[in-house]
């Protein structure tokens, strides 16, 4: 089986346009929720969340583009340039390499801003002058995977794994087996989101699945605390460059971590609760760690799930302790959506970015917002502060709606 390594991350998120912005704000511990602002709250039980602030598509994209693109769009497609050109790569990749180079990069939700704003033009202007020529491919997923294999010239697999919260997660792990495999000598990789809408938070707000504390948004994303009232929306993109070890080490690529293990499970459950004892996680967690070669006391750090939510963070924690056993009280995890909210698609690229750098720097960013311990959760959810730790496998996990979990694991590079 071919090694796959990470060489390259693009980060677009409520706490940082960047990668480099985005990992210091973690360590800081830098909460990117506040008032929304992108459509009138009034009305709505929740009225806050973590918006990509001061957001500058024209870095990445010219003004042809940015005129009808959709958020997600531009989200995902400056995440994918960002990640390559910090490969190394510039803004192609290797010349004559070109077939064996594929872009797997999904969203949850795509469009939603296009649709809601493309209703009311036809409401007002009539279907003959309402609706814009960009329409459905502002609206499609795999806009985002084709933009990005256009610019960089990938003429390899091009398309959407869409799968709820889990999406980003699954968009790598499939990326992963596509070199491991032997179909792709590089992948680009991850998930976007942007539904920071009417209807996006209207949507979670009649499921009752949102944090309402209006008056206080900073402190709202509280995972594993025993006063969590239910996650915080986000928004933004996380895409990973992914070589097979050979070819990166071939042109010289500075290698942050090793993609060593990846499994996709379902609950068979329910469309949106978790199963009980979050079984589909257990066994996730359980052949992730089969595809790596290691055993539960390797894992040093988990990126959890962790979306602030009562059933998620119990069950999660509960999952944890059954895989892990007696090491589960060791590891440290730690829920970065304190800070960033849930950006849903988005979540597991952005989390599997942040997991390669924790175990590439040796430094865990912390569950911010843990004041008042909950029984059912008990581990050690580096709580706070940031801590410097060296760790040599990490695992990072996500679960979506439709009962789909996916577990990547991270591990230091070590070389030959």
């Amino acid at each position: 089986m071919r090694r796959v390594v990470i060489t390259g991350i693009g980060l677009i998120t409520p706490v940082g346009n960047d990668t480099e912005s985005t990992w210091s704000s973690l360590l800081a511990g830098r909460s990117g929720a506040g008032p929304i602002t992108l459509f009138d709250t009034t009305d709505f039980a929740t009225r806050f969340a973590c918006e990509v602030k001061n957001w500058e598509p024209l870095k990445y994209l010219d003004k042809r583009e940015v005129k009808h693109l959709d958020r997600f769009l531009q989200f995902g497609v400056s995440a994918g340039i960002m990640a390559v050109a910090d490969a190394g790569l510039g803004t192609r990749v290797p010349a004559g390499d070109e077939e064996r180079w594929g872009v797997y990069v999904g969203a949850g939700l795509s469009g939603v801003r296009t649709i809601e704003d493309t209703y009311a033009s036809v409401k007002l202007k009539g279907p003959r002058h309402g609706f814009s020529p960009y329409f459905v491919t502002d609206i499609i997923s795999n806009e985002v995977p084709g933009m990005i294999s256009i610019r960089t010239g990938s003429t390899g697999p091009n398309f959407s794994h869409v799968s709820a919260c889990s999406t980003g997660a699954h968009s790598i792990g499939e990326a992963a087996r596509a070199i491991r495999h032997g179909y792709c000598d590089g992948m680009i990789a991850g998930g976007c989101e942007a539904t920071i809408t009417i209807l996006g938070v209207g949507g979670f707000n009649a499921m009752r699945a949102m944090s309402t504390r209006n008056d206080d948004p900073t402190h709202a994303s509280r995972p594993f605390d025993k006063d969590r009232d239910g996650f915080v929306v986000g928004e933004g993109a996380g895409v990973v460059v992914l070589e097979e070890l050979e070819y990166a080490k071939k042109r010289g690529a500075r290698i942050y971590a090793e993609l060593t293990g990846y499994a996709a499970t379902s609950d068979a459950h329910h469309v949106a609760a978790p199963a009980p004892e979050h079984k589909g996680a257990q066994l996730a967690f359980k052949l992730a760690l089969r595809d790596a070669k290691l055993d539960p006391r390797d894992i040093g750090y988990i990126n959890a799930h962790g979306t602030s939510t009562d059933l998620n963070d119990k069950n999660e924690t509960f999952a944890t302790k059954v895989i892990f056993g007696d090491h589960a009280k060791k590891l440290a995890m730690s829920s970065t959506k304190s800070m960033t909210g849930h950006t849903l698609g988005a979540a597991g690229g952005i989390e599997a970015g942040i997991t390669a750098l924790a175990v590439a720097r040796g430094v865990l960013p912390p569950t911010t917002n843990y004041t008042t311990p909950d029984p059912d959760c008990d581990l050690d959810y580096v709580p706070n502060v940031a801590r410097e730790q060296r760790v040599d496998h990490a695992m990072s996990n996500s679960f979506g709606f439709g009962g789909t979990n996916a577990a990547l694991i991270v591990s230091r590079y070590k070389g030959d």
